[in-house]
């Protein structure tokens, strides 16, 4: 046993939740713990719920308790489930992201959110990776005080983009990815943002849905695919413009966009995109300033 999960069989306080590990037998209680935490919060800002029905909550749950790079926690009360985090883990890249946590509404106050945190911390600590990201909802302000407190820090404000396609970028050509991109892709990625995203790349190539752009004969971005579960690169504006005008289909509700490229974000609006909410981009650890253009996943 090492000593995160001696940590979490320590006796907790009285009537404080208990944090142990998630196992299958408590899919359906956290899922249905998620869906009521994003129905609350949705219903409270009047915008569409990142959760849209209980069996959407159960499949996310799901996946993640038998995906062997995450591990969850659930947060319990006299046998009840309160909530759940996942800590999601990119070998490739030294990095782990946060995401989803989630409490039950009836159980705000009663330090769930901030023990499930912190053992999911606490567990980043223990495996040897010191930088930790999460996108968080700006319309949840106890989030946002939580995740301040306990060490992140705002890097880039996001806003979520929705609609179809736009026109080309007329002297940019994109391509589907194939595996000969994927070490291009890479050094891009690295170059960009200063750590690489193997995992998500290739497994984006063996799917088929990772795109590149070409420029000038050379791959100047590539986009595992345009939507919340996908991330983009580009060396420029011009080249993610590129990327989300040939996307087939946008996956899910939308993709993020930093506010504070203007440029993509008028240009979006001018193709008809709407702005559906904000998020912001947080990370516990060292940061850099991402050197070129690029659109971040739901998990970093």
């Amino acid at each position: 046993q090492n000593k995160f999960d001696s940590r979490l069989s320590e006796s907790p306080a009285v009537d404080e939740p208990v944090i142990r590990p998630i196992c299958e037998a408590d899919i359906e209680a956290a899922a249905r713990a998620a869906f009521a935490a994003h129905s609350e919060l949705a219903a409270r800002n009047g915008h569409p719920s990142e959760h849209p029905n209980l069996a959407f909550s159960t499949g996310l749950v799901k996946v993640k308790v038998k995906d062997p790079n995450s591990r969850g926690f659930v947060a319990e009360q006299r046998g009840r489930i309160l909530g759940s985090v996942f800590l999601n883990f990119f070998p490739s890249a030294s990095i782990a992201a946060v995401g989803p946590l989630t409490v039950d509404p009836s159980a705000e106050g009663s330090g769930a959110g901030r023990l499930l945190l912190a053992s999911a911390l606490d567990l980043a600590n223990e495996c040897g990776v010191p930088h930790v990201r999460l996108v968080q909802s700006p319309a949840h302000l106890r989030s946002l005080v939580l995740y301040s407190k306990l060490g992140f820090a705002a890097r880039e404000p996001l806003v979520l983009m929705h609609g179809s396609a736009a026109a080309p970028v007329g002297d940019r050509s994109v391509r589907k990815a194939n595996a000969d991109d994927i070490s291009p892709c890479e050094r891009l990625c690295e170059r960009i943002h200063g750590f690489i995203r193997r995992d998500e790349i290739s497994g984006a190539v063996e799917q088929g849905t990772a795109t590149v752009v070409v420029h000038d004969g050379k791959i100047t971005g590539y986009a595992t695919g345009i939507g919340l579960r996908g991330h983009a690169v580009g060396e420029t504006t011009e080249d993610i413009k590129a990327l989300i005008a040939a996307a087939p289909a946008i996956m899910g509700p939308g993709f993020f966009v930093p506010i504070r490229n203007t440029g993509l974000l008028r240009w979006l609006l001018a193709n008809g995109y709407r702005a559906m909410w904000q998020a912001t981009l947080m990370s516990s650890g060292s940061y850099q300033d991402p050197a070129g253009a690029f659109l971040p996943s739901i998990a970093y």
